[in-house]
């Protein structure tokens, strides 16, 4: 089931909200017994087969980290339990997910015909990483005692199972546990309406309008110079308005039902350094692998040798998390040297006088964006080859169509690339803060700024009415 779909909109989610809000008069743990529930039915819709398979999953995390909560354990011990944990979660995402390239991979250089199909369950990725901060967690003695129906919920919820954030404990289980989200709160409900509206309009307008241009480059044998940039910046737009609509929708969704969902989105073409995107590019992803990842590899801490190799690696890991295949490992490697590069240019490069700042500040913004673009440019090609041939197309200004269509469609890019490098994000527009727990400028309780309002609506009309027969979300496949 899609968020951008008529049955979710206008029958899912009224029933799971009604539900949820009835169902707190049962008792405080019935809305989170219902919104668990409403959330494996709404996994089932699209991966029945793998319930059964997330069910066991959260049985078996749920039961390593009880376990490493527990304390009765000495040392040795938990961290053989903590090991067990990590690497049933790993073989799981493993078998899934990489298999298939493993053989693949096995056949390409044996010469066999090893044949291995695998369905990959959607969401295993975020599942798997937001249980393994659990365990890593617990057994840093950072996690208090759940209750099952809380931790079953913390992993299922449906705002974020299909493509994130990645949740942490900390953060949402609490919340969970609180009675006041329970209770409906209507202002919380319209600005999660106007959230939605912004994201869905996101969606099904920006990102679904702008995507038939991508074939452009990817999908012709010979594209000229101006159709492989044409191409290569739609999907750099088309990926950006896809994640941050799907990011506002779960972020609109989970309000209202009272809970605040951490930010995945900020502007992340805004940036003016390699740095500055991975702190707004699907921000909790970034955090995780920084926490139980490149930390625990030494980080920093060891020398500026090492802090490079663990940048590299970590960021081949995070290339490797979103899809088994060479050009999501040469997407990670290259942000990995560019983050070397970034962080060697901080460390010993010239210091910028402040009549410069201004004009350095542009170039550096400007080398930022052309560097994430040729990286997308692996990241979308179905193959190495498509990948480099594209590349030298953008490299190759020697074959211009420059036909009406070509302006056109530049202009198109045009008004794009203003939408996300000038206009205020969503956050901004609704003051939404996760940290505080707090969205928008109170005049009343009813009250919302007019201009808001209708905009809000608006753009959910928009949406709605861009609503095609099946448009799955970018992320989906990771």
């Amino acid at each position: 089931m899609l968020f951008n779909s008529y049955p979710f909109i206008f029958i899912f989610l009224p029933v799971v909200l009604a539900g949820y809000f009835a169902a707190n008069r049962l008792g405080a743990t019935a809305p989170v017994i219902w919104l668990a529930l409403a959330s494996l039915t709404f996994y089932s819709f699209s991966n029945w087969p793998f319930v059964a398979l997330l069910l066991a999953s959260i049985a078996f995390n749920y039961f390593i980290g009880r376990l490493l909560i527990s304390r009765n354990l000495r040392e040795r011990p938990r961290f053989a339990v903590l090991t067990v944990g990590v690497a049933g979660d790993l073989a799981t995402l493993g078998v899934f997910k990489y298999a298939g390239f493993v053989v693949a991979n096995v056949n390409a250089m044996f010469s066999t015909s090893i044949v291995v199909n695998i369905l990959l369950p959607v969401g295993i990725s975020f599942y798997t990483f937001t249980q393994i901060a659990f365990l890593v967690d617990a057994y840093r003695g950072k996690v208090a005692h759940y209750a099952l129906p809380h931790y079953a919920l913390f992993v299922t919820y449906f705002p974020h199972l299909i493509a994130g954030p990645i949740l942490h404990h900390r953060d949402m289980i609490p919340q969970f546990e609180s009675t006041e989200a329970k209770r409906i709160n209507p202002r919380l409900i319209l600005y999660g309406l106007i959230i939605f509206g912004i994201g869905l309009f996101k969606k099904t307008v920006l990102a679904d309008g702008i995507q038939p241009l991508v074939a452009v480059a990817f999908h012709q044998a010979s594209p000229s110079f101006d159709q492989a940039w044409i191409g290569a910046l739609a999907y750099t737009f088309q990926l950006y308005f896809d994640f941050s609509g799907y990011s506002d929708m779960a972020i609109g969704i989970s309000l209202m039902f009272g809970i605040f969902l951490p930010l995945n989105f900020n502007s992340p073409y805004k940036a003016t350094s390699i740095i500055d995107f991975w702190r707004r590019w699907h921000m909790t992803l970034s955090q995780f692998l920084r926490d139980y990842l490149y930390i625990p590899l030494g980080g920093n801490r060891h020398g500026s040798l090492l802090r490079y190799v663990n940048l590299m690696i970590t960021m081949l890991l995070g290339g490797l998390w979103h899809g088994a295949a060479w050009t999501f490992v040469i997407w990670g490697a290259l942000h990995g040297l560019y983050l070397c590069i970034n962080h060697a240019w901080a460390n010993y490069g010239p210091r910028i006088p402040e009549a410069l700042k201004r004009p350095v500040s542009i170039v550096s913004f400007l080398l930022t964006f052309l560097a994430v673009v040729v990286a997308w440019v692996f990241f979308r090609a179905d193959s190495l080859a498509s990948a480099t041939s594209v590349l030298s197309r953008l490299a190759d200004p020697r074959e211009i169509v420059s036909g009406r269509t070509e302006i056109a469609q530049s202009i198109l890019i045009a008004i794009y690339a203003a939408l996300a490098w000038f206009a205020p994000n969503t956050q901004e527009i609704v003051g939404y803060d996760h940290k505080n727990r707090s969205v928008g400028k109170s005049f009343g309780t009813w009250q919302v700024r007019p201009a808001l309002l209708y905009g809000g609506a608006a753009a959910f009309a928009l949406g709605v009415l861009g609503i095609q027969q099946h448009s799955e979300f970018i992320y989906f496949r990771f």
